[in-house]
């Protein structure tokens, strides 16, 4: 009998993680007294053994904005360009976090989000390393769930006119596309390793999510077509108001950004310290050279 979708995630969810991310984790949670209801670990250090020297990936799950950050301009600029991203050190380790409200999480995980970057992330392998109680825990779920939904109902309409008909090959076109909707620095087969590092796993994932059982019309994946194209439109402009709300909020962001693009894409981005005085202006003047260099894409 196949495992229901919600019960895959919990499980998954559930699952251990290297103690000093937990720790790491909690006391996230600490720094929002009040606000903090959960706290989640992705992104390719899930897989490392080792975690010194990486940066490690959490999403802070706040109940709302205000108590977050009080009357700050962080709850404004949270809430019309979410996530705020900030940087955290704990016992010798990393960090960098996105901060979202439960109800924005729920929501920029399911369809009706303008964008792919939260629930391209959460269809992909995440830990719940704290949680305030029974019911964060649950809305946890639930979000997550919605993500794996989203991405296979976005994808399967494309993947019908492509004739690729798999569960795996479901998973490929979903990633392919999202990847084209975001400003990435990784290498353009990263979509394709993503499922290669556990293809198990998306198959059960997929095996256990219900797939409408007749096929698309033209007219349904043309206008899936123009979804897409909408998605990677926005997902672009957004990347870019990101970055430079990030330059406020992200101290050393422009380092960080370097780092990640030399690794990911093997660039030899130096940034220069009129750089790091100027971030906002060093990110903006980067971008066509590294457009031009296919670091990011």
């Amino acid at each position: 009998m196949t495992a229901s979708l919600s019960a895959l995630v919990k499980d998954e969810l559930l699952q251990p993680a290297d103690p000093r991310a937990m720790a790491m984790a909690a006391a996230l949670a600490t720094v929002y007294p009040g606000a903090a209801r959960a706290v989640l670990f992705y992104g390719s250090c899930l897989r490392e053994d080792n975690l010194d020297g990486l940066m490690l990936d959490f999403y802070l799950i706040v109940s709302d904005y205000r108590a977050a950050y009080g009357k700050s301009w962080l709850a404004r600029a949270n809430r019309l360009i979410p996530p705020n991203v900030f940087p955290f050190e704990h016992d010798g380790l990393i960090a960098k976090y996105a901060v979202l409200s439960e109800a924005d999480f729920h929501r920029l995980c399911g369809p009706e989000a303008d964008n792919v970057s939260v629930w391209a992330r959460f269809a992909q392998p995440a830990r719940l390393l704290w949680v305030a109680d029974d019911v964060a825990s649950a809305r946890a779920v639930i979000a997550v769930s919605r993500a794996t939904t989203t991405l296979l109902d976005m994808a399967a309409p494309a993947a019908q006119a492509a004739e690729q008909s798999e569960p795996l090959d479901l998973w490929r076109t979903g990633f392919a596309l999202t990847y084209k909707a975001e400003l990435r620095a990784e290498r353009s087969n990263r979509s394709g390793s993503i499922l290669d590092s556990d293809p198990e796993r998306y198959g059960r994932f997929a095996a256990a999510h219900k797939l409408r059982a007749t096929p698309y019309t033209e007219a349904e994946i043309a206008a899936n077509a123009r979804k897409w194209r909408k998605l990677q439109r926005h997902g672009k402009r957004l990347t870019v108001a990101r970055l430079a709300k990030a330059s406020f909020t992200f101290a050393g962001g422009i380092d960080y950004l370097a780092w990640k693009i030399n690794r990911h894409a093997g660039a030899n981005i130096q940034i220069k310290p009129w750089h790091r005085r100027f971030p906002l202006l060093g990110a903006v003047t980067l971008l066509p050279r590294l457009f031009r260099s296919g670091a990011i894409r």
